[in-house]
């Protein structure tokens, strides 16, 4: 073995047991004080790298992983208030204007004609009466009211539109049935004398507290309920 190859072993492993190592050493005193040196060295590194662990340090490390994680959970929950505030506000202004916006009417009576079709398959007998405790309880519609029954009526519930309470009911026609809605007026309202989809009919007109929309399949209902309300409803 030559010198270069034995220094090298003896740096990669001063314990090196090979034979040709151990005969190589043997040779020269310079040899053994390398491997013996390079012994001491290799002790000395060892005993450096024995170091106590605290016992705690389990429990420490832990601690610190669970308070990033929270710190890391609350910059992410602030952000998700943050945009949850600024989509809430978003939506309030949005409404807001919707609710300030113009109402059209008649698109709203069919677009409740359509929703409560129920309303149409049931008799609920209701008297005039009845109907009038419940104009009672709209806002902004004075004292308007029946003053007589208005033929047949099958029922009556409250509805919105766009945010206002009002009253829809549905009565007997010449024939069929017909839908009455009753809106309290507000400037924002948008009324058409006559309107119609592929299904149905509408008829608007405007008393001294009041929006009337009726809707029906048939002209023939809507006159003949209109007749009704204008000779009952004051």
């Amino acid at each position: 073995m030559d010198e270069l190859k034995f220094r090298r072993q003896a740096y990669e492993d001063p314990h090196n047991q090979d034979l040709e190592f151990l005969q190589q050493m043997q040779e020269k005193d310079e040899y053994q004080a390398l491997v013996s040196e390079l012994k001491n060295l290799d002790a000395k590194l060892m005993s450096a790298l024995k170091v106590d662990v605290p016992e705690d340090l389990a429990d420490k490390l832990i601690l610190r992983q669970q308070l990033q994680q929270h710190h890391k959970q609350r910059r992410q929950t602030g952000f998700l208030v943050a945009m949850a505030a600024s989509i809430a506000f978003v939506i309030g202004v949005s409404f807001s204007l919707l609710r300030l916006g113009p109402v059209d009417l008649a698109e709203h009576a069919l677009a409740h004609v359509y929703h409560e079709d129920m309303a149409l398959h049931l008799d609920q007998n209701v008297n005039f009466n009845q109907v009038n405790a419940q104009l009672a309880s709209l806002k902004d519609l004075g004292h308007a009211k029946f003053i007589e029954q208005p033929g047949k009526v099958y029922y009556t519930s409250y509805c919105d539109f766009q945010g206002v309470k009002s009253l829809h009911i549905v009565l007997q026609g010449e024939q069929g049935k017909v839908t009455l809605f009753i809106v309290p007026l507000e400037k924002r309202m948008v009324l058409n004398q006559t309107f119609a989809d592929a299904k149905y009919q509408g008829m608007g007109f405007e008393t001294a507290d009041a929006f009337i929309l009726l809707v029906a399949e048939d002209q023939a209902d809507l006159r003949f309920v209109k007749e009704e309300i204008k000779n009952t409803f004051i």
